[in-house]
């Protein structure tokens, strides 16, 4: 009984263990061929961890933010155009000429002046051979312009640099530093012309207060830092970046 015992209980457990590969050995797998026990389990249990691959996937970022330089162009061509224009018009009809009789001959300059608002707007010719308010006038040409032609140019460099990086909610300093720039310009260009700078508006607010006369470069430029300074003091808070729509965090909002 024991001998034929024995053999027997292998028999049953090689039996079992037989059927088992059999049944998984015949599994057909997605393209009807035949799929080992090994490759099926291993290609569910491989399955898993590829669920969430698309979820741990970043999102590309977003390109960097670049202020348009047609703008910064256009706006200061214009600017430059108004000045330009307006300083011709003041440089023909009110520049002062000499008065002639015939009889007489030449006489002494005419003043011309055109009254806007009465005892407080007038355009009249001046001629600023310094900066704001006549700062180095009285100085020599040959220090005066290139002191002035440095300054002009160190103000376009500093002004297209700053353009540079300008952040998208910067509305004030990207209108600002066009006006800044064209005005310079227009100044410029008188110094390199005449020597000069023609201005033609003057106001008077009280009879012995009379503001120093400008031009319209002038008004660009105060307005221009005018806005530089709104820009200045405008608190500002950085863009948070957007998750997204497929990021797990995306999801538990969602829910």
């Amino acid at each position: 009984m024991t001998e034929d015992a024995t053999p027997r209980d292998p028999a049953v457990e090689t039996k079992g263990a037989d059927t088992e590969l059999g049944r998984s050995a015949l599994e057909p797998s997605p393209d009807g061929e035949p799929l080992a026990a090994g490759e099926r389990e291993g290609g569910a249990r491989g399955a898993a961890p590829d669920e969430g691959k698309d979820d741990d996937v970043a999102a590309p970022a977003a390109p960097a933010y670049r202020p348009s330089y047609v703008f910064l162009l256009a706006v200061s061509a214009v600017t430059l155009a108004l000045d330009l224009a307006t300083k011709w018009w003041a440089k023909d009809r009110l520049e002062p000429r000499p008065l002639t009789d015939l009889a007489e001959g030449a006489r002494p300059f005419g003043l011309r002046k055109i009254e806007v608002i009465k005892d407080h707007l007038n355009m009249i010719f001046a001629k600023n051979h310094g900066g704001a308010w006549g700062i180095l006038g009285d100085e020599s040409e040959a220090v005066r312009r290139p002191f002035f032609l440095l300054i002009s140019l160190a103000a376009i460099v500093f002004i297209v640099s700053l353009y540079r990086k300008l952040h998208p909610t910067q509305v004030a300093l990207r209108w600002g530093l066009p006006l800044v720039l064209g005005g310079a310009l227009g100044n410029l260009v008188d110094r390199i012309r005449y020597g000069y700078v023609v201005d033609f508006i003057q106001v008077r607010f009280t009879p012995s207060f009379v503001w120093p006369t400008f031009n319209v470069a002038d008004i660009a430029i105060v307005v221009g830092v005018g806005l530089m300074a709104i820009d200045m003091f405008t608190p500002r808070r950085a863009a948070l970046p957007q998750k997204p729509s497929g990021a797990p965090g995306a999801k538990a909002s969602a829910g």
